[in-house]
């Protein structure tokens, strides 16, 4: 068994990841700043779990936090590194927060994994390739010019990780392109856990359904696509965290193929705004308010993954479907109201 430093380990993915990784039974170390998130969340992976991972609620903005982690640490075998800001729209707005948040949090890392053999798996999105030119959307895709701040720091982390392999040999380094992660555990114990107005759709879709919000505003309504709303991949969060797990797995036992390789995580299938909104209708039995807003500047219109190559590679496909995901983010909404 391995031991296993996440990063952003409270958070959305970190905290399903690191049940999967408790309960192949890895020694699991998180790290988290609770900036998007919060402690109760280690609560909810150790009543799933029956394990209670080592937690440090440190800030990996500070240089000082990797290497104190490592020395605490010397047996450490992969790092999986969540920790990082995610939503685009903000990202427009806040641009020095993400380049510094998401960039210098990786160097500090890789100061200290560089400095022996450790597998490191990078949380990257499939907004590294812009509005691709071709649907849907293959690993060999152009990496075009990011359309947010948000995406350019994923570029270049993918850069960053793609010069230290060349300088390091012994660096082993897989990216996950994410598409559009959503759902909750079923035990509806952890979930996606926004903090303030969310930035997402699903929990937005949801706080609208409680009643925490009065509307669903749906940005665009006039794009090339069937319905005239913006499509993405929607992958259940489990299925996101069983991916890392086969990622890590392949890096652990020395059969990748290359010091740095790029897969994509997704469903295969992409899914308009108004197809969300008719699926959460369908699992919770209501209808949902919603108004159509003028495009939000970094949105693509399309964009859905061709996972073969993590089928083929990884031996993982994604296993649930879109009501499945949106049934688990509706149980997990009306947990948090009890």
């Amino acid at each position: 068994m391995a031991t296993v430093l996440v990063t952003g380990g409270l958070g959305y993915i970190g905290s399903h990841t690191v049940v999967s990784l408790l309960e192949a039974g890895h020694k699991v170390i998180v790290v988290d700043n609770l900036v998007n998130t919060n402690a109760a969340v280690l609560d909810g992976i150790t009543a799933i779990t029956g394990k209670k991972p080592q937690f440090y609620p440190l800030d990996l903005r500070q240089p000082e936090t990797a290497s104190m982690l490592f020395s605490k640490h010397p047996d450490i075998h992969a790092v999986i590194h969540f920790a990082a800001f995610k939503a685009v729209g903000e990202s427009v707005e806040k641009p020095l927060d993400y380049y510094q948040n998401n960039l210098n949090t990786l160097v500090y890392l890789l100061q200290e994994v560089v400095k022996k053999p450790i597998a490191f798996i990078f949380s990257s999105s499939c907004t590294v390739y812009g509005q691709a030119l071709e649907l849907p959307i293959l690993e060999t895709a152009p990496v075009l010019k990011a359309m947010s701040p948000y995406g350019n720091t994923k570029q270049i982390g993918e850069e960053i990780l793609q010069d230290c392999c060349l300088a390091y040999p012994h660096l082993k380094v897989t990216a996950l392109r994410y598409f559009n992660p959503i759902g909750a555990h079923e035990s509806a114990l952890i979930g996606e856990l926004p903090i303030g107005v969310p930035q997402n759709l699903v929990p937005f879709i949801t706080q609208t359904g409680v009643g925490k919000r009065a509307q669903l505003s749906v940005f665009g309504n006039d794009y090339p696509t069937p319905d005239g709303t913006c499509i993405r991949d929607y992958i259940h969060v489990v299925d996101l965290a069983e991916a890392h797990m086969a990622a890590m797995n392949r890096l652990l036992n020395l059969t990748s193929k290359a010091s740095f390789e790029v897969f994509n995580v997704g469903t295969g299938k992409g899914s308009s705004v108004l197809e969300v909104i008719k699926a959460y209708e369908k699992v919770s039995g209501r209808s949902l308010p919603f108004v159509f807003a003028p495009p939000r500047q970094g949105d693509v219109t399309a964009a859905y993954a061709n996972t073969h190559k993590a089928s083929t590679v990884l031996g993982w496909q994604a296993r649930f479907s879109l009501e499945e995901a949106m049934a688990s983010a509706w149980a997990w909404e009306n947990k948090l109201l009890s």
